[in-house]
């Protein structure tokens, strides 16, 4: 049997025995809208839980819109018009709103990049700019969550008069989902920040996991910060599988989230009958799988309904290569998972991009996890704390004849965008 999988830009077609198939797991279908700008109009006039962005955006001088980086495949070409109008009408200059990248600890998005992100139209005519966790002096202190983590967030957002983000919903490896509260913290939080929230110990939490909110302190935490820095109003979108807007929720940050959480939860879940032997999965593609940082959530996404001592098959691109020159590093100075999993137990050790690291070493206690990859050079190659396979169907064939004559094969597509659980 032949199916075809999210792989780069292009995607990549793979056969599996029919015999073996135990299940391709997919987003559940919903209907597109038909009009974004006209639904995110009506979505700005009627919210959910606050009054209209028109009445909240009336007698302030200025706006920050806080926006996710190219991780993200929101489609703000079609949801900033209707907000920069609405914000424009109720009195705030255009020169005086600001668009900020909530960047986290990534790279900067600029150029063609920054083209991409917001279309070339607004990429030229709007005042842009990222956010730099490193820069210390460009955050602010807000005081500390109950949970400790110390709340340095973006001066330029903080001491704007309104204060809006946009994001996307989905599956989040680490806070149960992405969005709301997630564009604010991590996105826009300094490095000090991120030492906290992104701890060895906050991860190591059984509830830290996709698809769970109550009980995870990643989730915690960052709302706790989200409130510190203020969200007047927040926009959410859920996406299908061909990067449709299927579902669009704007309004107070916790209310209008919870309620796209809802949706989404039942747009993206999947389920097989039981533990599989192999899956195969991947970071849904470009621009998730750019590096192999991203793609590692497309190993937690399969790790859920894999059979202990199983093994998970991961194809990613890594056009952009391993990921960051911290995480390269990181990988070149613990080659071996099992030795970066003892160091995690030190309570001094701080590594920046550390987090993405570990939630490999969580899946590997479970399962066996193999990478395929055709574009990497040798000397990144080496880095790869995982075998790889340059020829999907040679790490198939290993997997198959490692689990025996009886083994079943589950397939996620889209990784980390479809939430994959054994059904109960």
């Amino acid at each position: 049997m032949k199916t075809r999988i999210d792989y780069g830009r292009s995607g990549m077609e793979i056969e599996l025995p029919e015999e073996r198939l135990a299940k391709v797991l997919r987003m559940q279908p919903a209907r597109p809208l038909a009009n974004v700008p006209a639904a995110t109009e009506r979505a700005l006039e009627e919210p959910i839980g606050c009054a209209p962005l028109r009445e909240t955006a009336r007698g302030r001088k200025s706006a920050c819109i806080a926006i996710c980086d190219i991780t993200r495949p929101v489609p703000n070409r079609l949801l900033l018009p209707p907000i920069l109008q609405t914000l424009v009408e109720a009195g705030i200059p255009r020169e005086r709103i600001l668009i900020l990248i909530a960047t986290g600890l990534h790279r900067p998005n600029e150029g063609k990049e920054l083209e991409e992100l917001l279309g070339p139209d607004l990429a030229g005519s709007l005042t842009v700019a990222n956010h730099v966790a490193r820069n210390a002096a460009q955050h602010v202190y807000l005081g500390r969550t109950r949970g400790g983590t110390p709340a340095y967030v973006d001066r330029r957002f903080v001491e704007a008069d309104l204060h809006i983000i946009v994001g996307l919903i989905e599956p989040h490896l680490m806070a149960g989902f992405s969005g709301g509260r997630k564009v604010v913290c991590p996105g826009l939080v300094a490095v000090e920040t991120m030492r906290w929230f992104h701890g060895a110990s906050l991860l190591a939490h059984e509830a830290a996991q996709e698809g769970v909110l109550e009980g995870n302190p990643v989730h915690r935490e960052a709302v706790e910060v989200a409130r510190m820095a203020r969200v007047d109003f927040a926009l959410n979108v859920a996406l299908d599988e061909a990067r449709n807007v299927v579902g669009l929720f704007a309004g107070e940050l916790e209310a209008s989230f919870e309620e796209g959480v809802h949706f989404v939860r039942q747009h993206v879940r999947d389920t097989v009958s039981e533990p599989v032997d192999v899956v195969v999965t991947t970071s849904a593609g470009y621009p998730l799988d750019a590096t192999f940082y991203q793609a590692i959530k497309g190993v937690t996404a399969a790790s859920k309904i894999v059979k202990e001592g199983g093994t998970i098959i991961l194809a990613a691109a890594c056009s952009e290569g391993l990921g960051s020159a911290d995480f390269v590093q990181l990988l070149r100075r613990y080659r071996n998972p099992r030795e970066f999993e003892k160091v995690l137990q030190r309570a001094d050790f701080f590594a920046i991009d550390q987090w993405q690291y570990q939630e490999l070493v969580k899946v590997l206690r479970r399962a066996e996890v193999v990478l395929v990859n055709d574009t990497l050079p040798p000397e990144e190659r080496m880095l790869v704390p995982i075998p790889v396979y340059s020829d999907f169907s040679a790490a198939l064939e290993d997997a198959l004849n490692k689990h025996g004559s009886e083994a079943k094969v589950a397939v996620i597509p889209r990784g980390p965008y479809v939430l994959a659980e054994v059904q109960a």
